[in-house]
């Protein structure tokens, strides 16, 4: 009876012992990461996923900046591609995100990075990419710089799919915002190619030495599985953009093997990190 009651008590102790270490359970953190809410001008709040600068100060004075889109769906995987890989862990990488979650807040998105449109096609609501872009300009970056010491000749923007139509968006409607703009996969189709006419006043204004693009750079990367019609687009776009090359302006396009509309972003962020963080821009 006594071996019962032993073999009982282990029992007893072993099911104890796992229910402490299922209480104890918690969540993934990422290290050297920050995040925190800003709001927008009309009270809408955003997430701010930070990864920290490591190691010494560069000689520039400041620390390079990546902002990325969509960051509910990118930060944590450009965040681990930067700190696995020495030549990139002084980088800053800044997620705009939003309060979920989810990968994606397609109601906020579909907002934020679209052009305005007839009322009888806003719905969803779209039309809010200039209001997105003041906010990035005026909120998130000042913050950024509040924070740690930036290197201001050496930003980027990503983004990707609608993200990406809105980071071009961002290089036509504000080119001295960024050194560099990545543009994923770009909705170049959205509205009837709205952004051809944006590219029309852009190419226009800085062949009138209105607009300054020395140092500027722009990175399209499409999936080979992308539609041939989407994949036409982003080269017809790219050549079009060399004959700015003589003002400045540097422009490339790369297309990704084996991927499609989504799993691209997972394939390139090491890419992308060496393209706009291991080259001086001046």
């Amino acid at each position: 009876m006594k071996y019962i009651h032993l073999i009982l008590s282990l029992m007893a102790i072993t099911l104890s012992f796992n229910a402490s270490y299922v209480l104890a359970e918690s969540a993934v953190e990422l290290s050297n990461t920050v995040q925190f809410e800003l709001k927008n001008e009309a009270q809408q709040p955003y997430r701010i996923m930070v990864s920290k600068p490591e190691g010494d100060l560069p000689y520039t004075g400041g620390y390079p900046v990546v902002y990325l889109l969509d960051a509910n769906a990118f930060f944590a995987s450009f965040h681990e591609a930067k700190r696995i890989q020495e030549q990139f862990k002084h980088a800053i990488i800044v997620g705009i995100a939003y309060p979920t979650d989810l990968p994606h807040d397609y109601l906020r998105r579909a907002y934020d990075l679209s052009p305005p449109v007839a009322d009888e096609l806003n719905e969803p609501p779209q039309g809010g990419q200039d209001e997105l872009l003041s906010f990035i300009e005026q909120c998130v970056m000042p913050e950024i710089e509040q924070r740690f010491k930036v290197d201001k000749q050496q930003q980027t923007l990503f983004g990707h799919s609608f993200g990406g139509m809105f980071t071009i968006y961002a290089l036509f409607k504000q080119p001295e915002l960024f050194s560099h703009y990545v543009s994923v996969s770009p909705s170049l189709w959205w509205h009837d190619h709205y952004l051809l006419a944006e590219e029309l006043k852009f190419v226009s204004e800085v062949d009138k030495g209105n607009v300054d693009v020395i140092h500027k750079s722009l990175l399209v990367i499409m999936a080979d599985n992308d539609s041939p019609q989407e994949i036409q687009d982003a080269i017809a776009l790219e050549r079009r953009l060399q004959a700015l090359s003589n003002k400045g302006l540097r422009t490339s396009i790369h297309i990704e093997a084996d991927q499609d509309h989504m799993s691209v972003t997972s394939a390139i962020e090491s890419k992308i990190l060496n393209e706009v963080l291991t080259a001086r821009v001046q």
